[in-house]
């Protein structure tokens, strides 16, 4: 009885070390997957905070919850099982959606820029596609919803980043991978946004402090450099957000091209950048990256271009048709049903 409950507890113990092993190995992946997704994760924690601009500082931490609550659901509950099923049944559908998901980038990072440059064609181009909202409460839930639509898509990249560089020996792995990375990119995107909002208020705080102290002196003086210094910090923020969707909507279309043959665009932007890092070896990888991204940039900006005409003169009125139809659908059922 005794040999066989040492036998049960040897058995228990290799278990619980294969069990560690997986653990560690999941660990290890997610951290590989989550660093491969890290410019899009930058991208995102740039992009978010221009959401909450204009609010109250009251409503700034329950909008970053609002969204983060959103991110969670697009990444666990509908960006997740959807690429497992995806690369399961479906896998040439992936480059095609991420490249559908690339346009809206462009196309919303090219009209923030068309908005400041040109503010009234593009108040006017915004009114065509939709009611602009007078009241805070649904104007705060534009905002939301906007963030939240952004998210899907940096999202949606995050994961298929993630996906690619998991190896496909199981599907429980798979899903326990890129569950681990979508909650902890989320915490620490988010995180990140909620500390960088708020910063005033914390500058406020200290600079408030009445401590005669050398130390006293010292928090006052980080106080009023926060106060002062974070306005400006969350336009210039605000700036590389934009510029940031533009970049990678511009590379995901790229690197769809490239994905189906045509790939002379991803051919002409890496050599730019082999070429001045070459020129520049000091700097090579600083440089490669800039020209890369600023090759991404203009592939974006281009199709941003085209994309708002298309957007106002076909998508939306055709959009609109579409949603006529639903009332008069629903009352001929209701007539049917009566009948």
């Amino acid at each position: 009885m005794s040999i066989g409950l040492i036998a049960l507890l040897d058995d228990i113990a290799a278990l619980a070390k294969v069990a560690a092993a997986s653990l560690d190995d999941i660990a290890g992946q997610a951290a590989k997957a989550g660093a491969k997704a890290a410019g899009v994760v930058i991208d995102d924690a740039a992009v978010t905070p221009r959401y909450v601009t204009g609010f109250s500082a009251a409503r700034e931490l329950p909008i970053i919850g609002k969204i983060t609550l959103g991110s969670l659901k697009n990444k666990l509950l509908i960006l997740l099982p959807a690429a497992l099923i995806l690369s399961l049944v479906a896998p040439q559908s992936i480059t095609p959606l991420l490249m559908i998901g690339g346009l809206y980038l462009c196309y919303e990072g090219v009209e923030k820029v068309y908005e400041l440059v040109m503010p009234h064609a593009a108040h006017a181009h915004e009114s065509a596609l939709e009611t602009t909202s007078l009241d805070a409460k649904s104007l705060e839930d534009e905002k939301v919803a906007g963030a939240i639509k952004t998210d899907f898509i940096l999202s949606a990249e995050i994961m298929a980043i993630t996906l690619a560089a998991v190896p496909s020996d199981s599907m429980f792995t798979q899903a326990l991978i890129l569950a681990v990375v979508g909650l902890g990119i989320t915490i620490m995107v988010y995180g990140g946004v909620a500390l960088i909002v708020k910063a005033d208020d914390l500058g406020l705080m200290l600079a408030r402090v009445r401590t005669a102290s050398p130390m006293g002196a010292f928090l006052r003086s980080i106080g009023k450099g926060l106060v002062t210094g974070m306005p400006y910090f969350l336009k210039v923020l605000g700036i590389v957000g934009t510029a940031a969707m533009i970049w990678v909507g511009g590379g995901i279309i790229v690197h769809g091209l490239e994905a189906y043959g045509i790939s002379g665009l991803a051919h002409l932007i890496h050599d730019a950048g082999e070429a001045t890092a070459h020129a520049v070896p000091v700097l090579a990888s600083v440089l490669r990256w800039i020209v890369e991204a600023a090759g991404a940039g203009i592939v974006g900006i281009v199709v941003g271009l085209i994309a708002i005409p298309v957007t106002g003169y076909a998508v939306s009125p055709i959009w609109r048709y579409l949603k006529s139809l639903l009332p008069r659908r629903r009352k001929e059922a209701l007539a049917d049903g009566k009948k």
